[in-house]
């Protein structure tokens, strides 16, 4: 009767599966040669990213200002990492970081409904935005810990409780969440990752707001303004519902992004959402807890214009959201899904999985997308008003 009892079969389910993410993991960093590396960049890259020719990369190189990139045995370059590329940004005045006159970029990829690629825009979004300098902080406030994954980490293998949002949360005392702050495999993107305590904390919170402790809300602005001095964006992977935690991220977001896969049943779920937004901004504003975003805009995700409907689908959302729409369709993307598998993103990659025409197509779909949020960014920001301008975007 034992093996029927429902909860000691779940519970054999649950370690069965620990097990096989944990083979997974274990894979991965064993053809990352154990420590998980971002890939290395071609000069012609670098000169994209930081702003200068590649003669003038070469010449800075010998004439001392730059360090030598290291070479193959017949002499061909090995590419240049981001921590490299981040140096050479330092010597030649390109960093792209906000000044004390910018705000703090903190962004809410948010929807009430699983499965839309809330933690794969999360992901890319971190990671594209660490390459090109800027100083990113990625909160995993979802206790499935789908973000924290895709950085190479098991939730209830690698992290504990300790490191995660959760003790910050419960616990008033505390005044910073510099603890749970990690590095990642990208030079300048840091992780607070997540792990099913988090669950946990989604109790605590509503029993102790029942109580009248609606500030609880706050705690994760607070967290992330004790941390706000190092960072430039902070992009928070909320729960897929309308819980504590979301709230608290709702709060502490100063943008959105909404993710919608262009098909009936996402585009009515999140209408749904968008009216459980309006209805809540309005009772926590009654409250005195008001959200203040400084830009909202929905992103179409998983998309495939090769079905008909789809494309419908696709070209009533334009019309309905209009200039809140991401001009950039995030599409169905194989390569997105291998990558995933490998629990790493597309820019993790050092080669396609599947072929050449389909990884530059993801990452072109990525890119757009990602240009588009970084541009929103800038524009809150008083310090890059004269580039904007000579850029055309002003």
């Amino acid at each position: 009767m034992d093996a029927l009892n429902p909860i000691h079969v779940i519970e054999r389910l649950y370690e069965r599966s620990l097990d096989v993410l944990g083979s997974l993991r274990n894979s991965a960093r064993a053809a990352d040669g154990q420590v998980r590396q971002a890939p290395r960049f071609p000069i012609t890259k670098v000169s994209e990213l930081v702003g200068r020719t590649a003669a003038a990369i070469r010449e800075a190189e010998k004439d001392g200002r730059l360090p030598t990139v290291e070479r193959t045995v017949s002499g061909r370059r090995v590419g240049y990492t981001l921590a490299e590329i981040n140096h050479m940004r330092e010597v030649f005045g390109t960093r792209p970081w906000r000044t004390t006159e910018d705000p703090l970029a903190v962004i809410a990829v948010q929807n009430f409904k699983g499965g839309v690629g809330k933690s794969t825009v999360s992901i890319h979004l971190a990671e594209y935005l660490a390459i090109q300098g800027y100083r990113v902080c990625l909160i995993d406030c979802d206790s499935q810990g789908s973000s924290t994954t895709l950085l190479g980490y098991v939730p209830d293998l690698d992290i504990a409780e300790e490191d995660t949002l959760y003790p910050f949360i419960r616990n008033a005392e505390m005044t910073s969440l510099a603890y749970a702050v990690r590095p990642t495999h990208w030079d300048g993107l840091y992780l607070i990752p997540a792990n099913l305590r988090l669950y946990s904390a989604e109790y605590e919170l509503a029993a102790r707001i029942a109580r009248a402790e609606a500030t609880l809300l706050n705690r994760l602005s607070e967290g992330i303004a004790s941390i706000a001095d190092h960072f430039d964006v902070v992009i928070l992977d909320p729960p897929p519902a309308l819980g504590t935690i979301s709230l608290s991220a709702m709060r502490a977001a100063n943008a959105l992004l909404v993710p919608i896969p262009p098909t009936v049943m996402d585009f009515t779920s999140t209408t749904a959402f968008l009216a459980m937004l309006h209805e809540t901004m309005g009772v926590l504003q009654e409250r005195g807890l008001p959200v203040d975003l400084r830009w909202l805009r929905v992103v179409a995700t998983r998309a495939d214009e090769q079905k008909s409907m789809q494309r419908e689908l696709l070209n009533m959302m334009r019309n309905v959201f209009g200039d809140t729409m991401l001009r950039t369709v995030l599409k169905d993307s194989a390569e997105i899904d291998n990558a995933s598998a490998r629990l790493m993103s597309v820019y993790d990659l050092e080669q396609p999985v599947t072929s050449r025409e389909t990884y530059q197509r993801g990452l072109t779909y990525l890119n757009g997308v990602n240009a588009e949020v970084e541009t929103l960014i800038r524009l809150t920001w008083p310090s890059h008003a004269k580039r904007l301008r000579e850029e055309g975007v002003l």
